[in-house]
């Protein structure tokens, strides 16, 4: 199942989520604030690209930022997942595929 509107790449003006995409996203956002991992978050949109950003803290850098360009969906695939100071974790055409990304971290070996 794709979570992905359909997008025109060569649509003009700013970029925002969808309301799937956006439901998805805070989905995952309101199970990670529950397991106590994430605290608060932001939204913004430019011209090019739109941003999910989440924080361990209010004052701190994001933890993570869920990204969309739709002008990379051809190519590399429009979603990806940015660690601290840019790094791209994971990247991928569909918005499901990308959010896999932190089901891994639901499972830590213990002794």
């Amino acid at each position: 199942m794709s979570l992905d509107a359909p997008s025109d790449s060569r649509s003009s003006g700013p970029v925002f989520f969808h309301r799937l995409e956006l439901h998805a996203i805070l989905r995952l956002y309101g199970r990670m604030v529950a397991a106590g991992e994430w605290r608060d978050y932001s939204v913004g949109g430019s011209d090019d690209s739109a941003a999910f950003a989440v924080f361990k803290r209010s004052g701190d850098a994001p933890l993570y930022t869920i990204e969309k360009r739709p002008e990379l969906q051809r190519r590399q695939g429009q979603w990806a997942v940015l660690g601290q100071g840019g790094l791209i974790l994971k990247r991928g055409r569909e918005l499901d595929q990308v959010l896999r990304f932190f089901d891994r971290r639901r499972f830590s070996v213990i002794e």
